[in-house]
């Protein structure tokens, strides 16, 4: 009997691996369910750990009676309802919406409304509340840049109120969401926050004055107390009239002095003063005597912290200068020709320092003024989300800026030019007087002022007189008729130059008869001189010399213009030549 063919057999085992697919098939949809289910109930539990606090009984101490008429779903309405129940004076209820896990229960009725009267204090003093950066979510969610779908909210179970700084230290503000065991999830501010009640209103409660204010004064109108609608213009005439005592004081002192870089530096440092006693003053006021409501302390804080640094940046800076001037004035001198290189490339690096100086304290005020106003974390933030576009508007804007900026700097170090350099640029014979950020100021020799910006100096050629000594060849120019003897205006000029006092070696001269023309010879003399300055009196004064020795010893010398006279003889008709010449 022959073997079954081979499709015989497959024929006959096809049920058998249909069944054994099926078994595989369930096997495995029954894996992918569990592990499906297992990663959901994960899920579960990290949004409910990410959604609340899972805490005890809440303010077990306090009555309760209150507690379903209180609304805590959300943080914007657990704020505003502790705001609402405290101007309202009952601070009982107030207390329900503070966290007093960490006060025993028998002394939470007692201590509670204390903490809630107190904390309505401060932060109607300190805190000016963005209503728009409190969600009014049960889970204080927010979405997603760019995504508004539910999956791309996340639930937040802490959020930051504000953060106040005394003495060195930072407290902070915040409100959570605590959810008792069988209860509904309730936002609360945090037990760290209740705790740092009682420091925070020692520093930024009532001030020590504010109890003599009547009573009728402290009502709300629009959305300032009324006496601090008095008090501001009061405080403003005062702060003025302080600022004018100042400047008058400091002006007094500047004519009292005898040294000139003395009454420099108080001149210039009179306004700057005066910024920063009355940004001083204000500030004493503002923490020592009244404690105003949080929208003015929004207010006037950064402002004061501004001008304060401000004024002490350009006071130093002022007086920085002073200084800096009485050592040029005194090492270097006046800026000219006249001072060698190392006194010249000293002054540029002296103006390079101040740059510098300059960029530090620019750099310091900033780091200061982010920190004390807490600005680090929000602005820090806001430059990463946005580096893209502050990128593209810095760059465009701040082109030209910048590129002077940096082209400043390269002269700084690179020194193509030096403070004091005599330069020809574009026609102009000038001396750099003073480099700066964006722009150099040169001073001609009939004492213009030429300003430039500096990437356009730098982008152009110039001759630099001193870029390595000050002395510098000169010529003068003589046109005489053909003539002139050459070899004795080279002696005449020779002795000159040994009878001229300004001129330091006669030796390094020379005489040549650089041009000639049909109506006459251009002589060249030419001689070293000290410095440009110096060199273009003295090129004057030879000019005059040497013309006044042709006219009284050789006035044939000087240049005639020769006439050709043509005329024909009676014969040949033929050209006979000059027959004359005419002075």
């Amino acid at each position: 009997m022959p073997p079954p063919a081979l499709e015989d057999l497959n024929a006959e085992n096809l049920p058998m691996q249909i069944r054994l697919d099926k078994y595989r098939i369930f096997a495995l949809g029954l894996c992918a369910t569990l592990v499906l289910f297992f990663f959901a109930l994960e899920a579960q539990a990290q949004e409910g750990s990410a959604a609340w606090y899972e805490t005890g009984p809440i303010n077990q101490g306090l009555h309760l009676s209150q507690e379903e008429t209180l609304d805590r779903s959300s943080p914007r309405q657990a704020i505003r309802g502790f705001l609402e129940q405290t101007e309202a004076g009952n601070f009982e209820a107030a207390a329900q919406y503070l966290n007093l896990s960490r006060i025993e229960p028998s002394q939470q009725a007692t201590t509670g409304p204390v903490k809630a009267r107190k904390l309505e204090a401060i932060i109607d003093r300190q805190v000016w509340i963005d209503w728009s950066d409190l969600s009014a979510r049960p889970d204080a969610s927010r979405e997603r840049s760019g995504n508004s779908d539910t999956g791309a909210r996340r639930p937040r179970r802490d959020l930051h109120v504000a953060t106040l700084e005394m003495r060195g230290a930072a407290y902070d503000i915040r409100i959570a969401r605590y959810k008792p065991e069988g209860a509904s999830a309730v936002w609360l501010f945090s037990p760290q926050t209740v705790s740092n009640i009682e420091p925070l209103y020692l520093n930024f409660g009532p001030g020590r004055y504010e109890t003599l204010i009547p009573a009728s004064l402290k009502d709300s109108f629009l959305g300032l107390w009324i006496w601090e609608w008095i008090a501001l213009p009061v405080l403003g005439l005062a702060v003025l009239l302080l600022g004018w005592g100042i400047y008058a004081i400091v002006s007094k002192l500047a004519n009292k002095v005898e040294h000139r870089w003395q009454k420099i530096g108080l001149e210039r440092s009179r306004l700057p003063l005066c910024i920063l006693f009355m940004a001083g003053a204000g500030q004493i006021v503002l923490l020592k005597v009244l404690s105003f409501s949080g929208p003015v302390h929004a207010l006037l804080k950064p402002t004061l912290i501004i001008l304060m640094v401000w004024g002490v940046g350009v006071t130093i800076l002022r007086i920085f200068d002073a200084l800096l001037q009485r050592l040029t004035l005194r090492f270097v001198g006046e800026i000219d020709d006249k001072r060698g290189r190392d006194e010249r490339e000293f002054y540029t690096s002296i103006y390079a320092l101040r740059r510098l100086i300059v960029l530090v304290m620019v750099s310091t005020a900033l780091i200061v003024i982010l920190s004390r106003l807490n600005l680090f974390e929000s602005v820090g933030t806001t430059l990463l989300a946005s580096a893209g576009v502050l990128t593209v508007i810095f760059g465009i804007a701040g082109q030209a800026v910048l590129g002077n900026i940096l082209a400043s700097l390269q002269i700084a170090f690179a020194k193509p030019v030096r403070i004091g350099d005599a330069i020809l640029f574009e026609g102009n014979w000038a001396y750099v007087e003073a480099i700066f950020y964006t722009f150099m100021r040169l001073r001609t020799w009939d004492r213009r002022r030429i300003v430039i910006p500096v990437t356009y100096f730098v982008a152009r050629p110039f001759e630099n007189w001193s870029v390595t000594e000050a002395r510098m060849m000169r010529v003068v120019h003589l046109c005489l008729d053909i003539r002139a003897d050459v070899d004795s205006l080279r002696k005449t000029f020779i002795e000159l130059l040994q009878d001229d006092p300004d001129i330091d070696n006669a030796d390094d001269a020379f005489t040549f008869a650089t041009e000639q023309t049909a109506e006459g010879l251009t002589i060249s003399f030419y001689a070293m001189m000290p410095d440009p300055s110096t060199g273009w009196i003295i090129q004057g004064r030879l000019r005059e010399q040497l013309l006044a020795h042709v006219r009284d010893n050789h006035p044939e010398w000087l240049p005639r213009e020769r006439v050709m006279d043509v005329n024909r003889d009676s014969q040949g008709g033929h050209l006979q030549g000059p027959v004359g010449t005419a002075d």
